[in-house]
C-alpha cells in the first residue's frame, strides 16, 4: 500500500524541507488541539466541585482564545505549503510528461493512443497529486495524530478505558485492507475505460466532417453511449467499494463510543474517574474518529494513487526507439545527402517498404520522388528525419553517417510539409510563425505571395489574426497546404521536403508555387513527393518508386525518352488536363 510513497521518493528527497516543514507544522498543530479537551474536563471538575472562580474563568477563555489564534496560523503554514507541494508534484510530472512525448517517435504513438495519454496526464495527475497532499495529510493524521490522541487518553485519563475503547481498531485495520485492494483493482480499470472513451471522443470530433457526410450521427452518439455506459460503470464499481468506507467507519466509531460511554460511566461511578475526566475522555474520542476515517481515506488515496502513478511510470519508462548516438559528430553544412543501399521495414511488418535505394544529392537540388500510393515516398522522408530505427544500409549527410548527427541538428536543417497538415489552434500568424518565432508581418506577407496564399488572406475576416479553429476546420484543404507551405518557407531551412504537400491545390496555383520555389531555392535542396509530375518536372533528378525500389530515375527529359511508367502517367494527366480545360 505505501508502495507509491516509495516510487515518489525522487520527488519527496528533492523537497525534503518543504515537507519536513509541513509534517513538523501538522503535529504542531494537532498538538494544539489537544490542550482544549483538557481545558474542559478541568473546568468541569472545577464547576462540580465549586472551585472555580472569576479569575481562574477569564485565564482559561483567554488561553483558549491564544490557542485558536495559534492553531490557526500554524495550520495555515502546513496546509500551504504541503499543499502547494503537491501542486509542484502535479506541475513537475506533467512537464516531464509532456518533455517525454516530444521525445517519443511515431512507434510511442501508435501503442499508445491519445485520449489514454490525455487521460494520464489529467486524470492521473491528480489522484499522485492527491497523493502527495491529502494524503500525506492523512497518513501523518492516522499514525502520529492518533497516536498522540490514544497517548492523552491513556496516560492522562485512563489506560483500562483507553483499551477497551480501542478494540474496533485491528478489526477496522483488516477490513481496510481488503477495501484497498478492491479499489486499486478498479480504479485502474476505471481509468482505462476513461482513457478510451477519451480517445473516441477525440476521434468523433475530429472526423465529425465525415460522420455527417456518411450520416453516422445516430450509431456514432449509440457507439459513445456504449463506452460512457462501460465508464459508468466501471465508476460505480469503485464507488461502491468507496461507499462501504464511510458506513464501516461510523459502525466502528461507534462501537467505540459506545464502549467508552458504558464502561467510562462505570468507572466515574467507582470514583476511579472524573466527570470532567470522562467528558475530556469522549471529546478525546470524537476526535478521534477523524484520524479513524483517515486510515479509510488514506488507504483509498494510497491505492488510487499507486494505480495512477504505475500508468503515468509505464508512459515516463518508454524508451524511445530512436536516439542520439554517445559521441555525436557536429556537421555544419549540408553540401550532400547519399542513400547508400538502404532498405527499410516497419517495426510492425516483415515486408519491407523501401528495398535497395540508392540516391546521391548535392547541395543546391531539387529531386522528385513519383510513385504509386504506398510506394515508399514518405517513409524515404521519414527515415531522413530519424523517426524510425532498423535502418539497412546507410544514409548520409556531408559524408556523415545520420546516426552520428544530433537529431536536433538534422531536423534543425529540415523543413518539412507532410500529407496530412497540421494545423494549430490559433491565429493564420502563429500557425506559420510556427516556422520561425520572431518573424515580422512583412517576412510572412512574403512567404504567403509564394505560397499563393495573399488573395485568400485578403478574403478572411481579421486577415492575419484569423483563428484557423480546432486542426484548421475554418481553411479548406488548399489553404490548409498554403499555410503549411508558408510555415516551412518562412524557416528557409537547408532541406526542404514536400511530401504531396500541394495536392489539394489547382494546376496553375501548383505552378505558380513550382515557379516561386525555383527562384527561392537555388542553393538549397529540395525533395518534391507528388502524384502529380506536373510538380517535379522542373527537379534536377528524378526517381520512380514502386514497392519499395527505383524503377526508373533521371531527368524529366530522360524519363519520357524510357516510355516507362513516369512516362505514360505524365502523358495521361496532360491530357486529362487539357480535357479539363476544354
Amino acid at each position: 500500500m505505501f508502495q507509491v510513497f516509495k516510487k515518489l521518493d525522487w520527488f519527496f528527497k528533492h523537497y525534503w524541507k518543504r515537507y519536513t516543514f509541513a509534517i513538523i507544522s501538522l503535529i504542531i498543530a494537532s498538538a494544539i488541539g489537544l490542550i482544549p479537551p483538557k481545558l474542559v474536563g478541568f473546568t468541569i471538575d472545577k464547576i462540580q466541585f465549586e472551585t472555580l472562580t472569576m479569575q481562574l474563568l477569564v485565564a482559561l477563555v483567554a488561553g483558549y482564545l491564544v490557542l485558536i489564534i495559534v492553531h490557526y496560523a500554524i495550520s495555515f503554514l502546513w496546509d500551504y505549503t504541503l499543499f502547494g507541494g503537491a501542486v509542484i508534484l502535479e506541475r513537475w510530472t506533467r512537464s516531464r510528461l509532456m518533455s517525454h512525448f516530444l521525445e517519443m517517435t511515431p512507434t510511442f504513438f501508435g501503442k499508445y493512443r491519445t485520449g489514454d495519454l490525455m487521460a494520464r496526464s489529467t486524470n492521473d495527475l491528480k489522484a499522485i497529486s492527491l497523493t502527495a497532499g491529502f494524503g500525506v495529510l492523512t497518513l501523518v493524521d492516522s499514525s502520529i495524530f492518533m497516536l498522540m490522541i490514544v497517548a492523552m487518553m491513556g496516560f492522562t485519563i485512563s489506560w483500562q478505558l483507553t483499551l477497551a475503547a480501542l478494540i474496533p481498531l485491528p478489526i477496522m485495520a483488516v477490513v481496510m485492507n481488503k477495501y484497498g485492494a478492491a479499489i486499486h483493482a478498479r480504479f485502474t480499470k476505471a481509468q482505462a475505460a476513461f482513457g478510451n472513451m477519451n480517445n473516441e471522443v477525440l476521434e468523433s470530433v475530429r472526423g465529425v466532417r465525415v460522420i455527417r457526410a456518411f450520416v453516422q450521427e445516430r450509431q456514432d452518439a449509440k457507439r459513445f453511449e456504449t463506452m460512457t455506459e462501460d465508464v459508468y460503470q466501471k465508476n460505480i464499481a469503485v464507488a461502491k467499494i468507496d461507499a462501504l468506507f464511510e458506513p464501516t467507519m461510523q459502525i466502528l466509531v461507534g462501537l467505540s463510543y459506545t464502549i467508552g460511554l458504558g464502561y467510562g460511566a462505570m468507572l466515574v461511578f467507582e470514583n476511579k474517574m472524573t466527570l470532567g475526566d470522562l467528558v475530556t475522555f469522549n471529546v478525546y474520542l470524537g476526535m478521534l474518529i477523524w484520524p479513524m476515517f483517515a486510515v479509510g481515506e488514506l488507504i483509498n488515496i494510497l491505492q488510487r494513487g499507486n494505480a495512477s502513478l504505475d500508468r503515468v511510470n509505464e508512459t515516463l519508462d518508454y524508451v524511445a526507439d530512436v536516439k542520439n548516438a554517445e559521441n555525436v559528430k557536429d556537421v555544419s553544412h549540408v553540401n550532400s545527402i547519399h542513400f547508400n543501399d538502404v532498405s527499410f521495414s516497419y517495426p510492425a511488418t516483415e515486408i519491407k517498404q523501401l528495398s535497395g535505394i540508392s540516391l546521391k544529392v548535392t547541395r543546391g537540388q531539387t529531386i522528385g520522388i513519383v510513385g504509386k500510393t504506398g510506394a515508399g515516398k514518405t517513409t524515404l522522408f521519414k527515415l531522413m528525419l530519424r523517426q524510425y530505427p532498423g535502418l539497412i544500409g546507410k544514409i548520409t549527410i556531408s559524408d556523415v553517417d545520420i546516426t552520428e548527427i544530433s537529431m536536433e541538428q538534422i531536423r534543425s536543417w529540415i523543413g518539412y510539409v507532410p500529407q496530412d497538415q497540421i494545423m494549430f489552434s490559433k491565429t493564420i500568424r502563429e500557425n506559420i510563425q510556427f516556422g520561425k518565432g520572431d518573424a515580422t508581418d512583412k517576412e510572412i506577407y512574403r512567404v504567403m505571395e509564394l505560397a499563393h496564399f495573399l488573395e485568400d488572406i485578403k478574403q478572411l475576416p481579421k486577415g492575419l489574426d484569423t483563428q484557423v479553429g480546432e486542426s484548421g476546420v475554418t481553411l479548406s484543404g488548399g489553404q490548409k497546404q498554403r499555410v503549411a507551405l508558408a510555415r516551412a518557407f518562412i524557416k528557409d531551412p537547408e532541406i526542404l521536403i514536400l511530401d504531396d504537400s500541394m495536392s489539394a491545390v489547382d494546376g496553375k496555383t501548383e505552378a505558380k508555387i513550382i515557379e516561386h520555389l525555383k527562384t527561392e531555392r537555388k542553393n538549397k535542396t529540395t525533395f518534391i513527393a507528388a502524384h502529380r509530375m506536373s510538380a517535379v518536372t522542373h527537379a534536377d533528378h528524378i526517381i520512380v518508386l514502386e514497392d519499395g525500389k527505383i524503377i526508373e530515375e533521371g531527368t524529366h527529359e530522360q524519363l519520357m525518352k524510357l516510355n516507362g511508367w513516369y512516362q505514360e502517367q505524365y502523358s495521361q494527366q496532360q491530357l486529362e488536363d487539357g480535357e479539363v480545360t476544354n
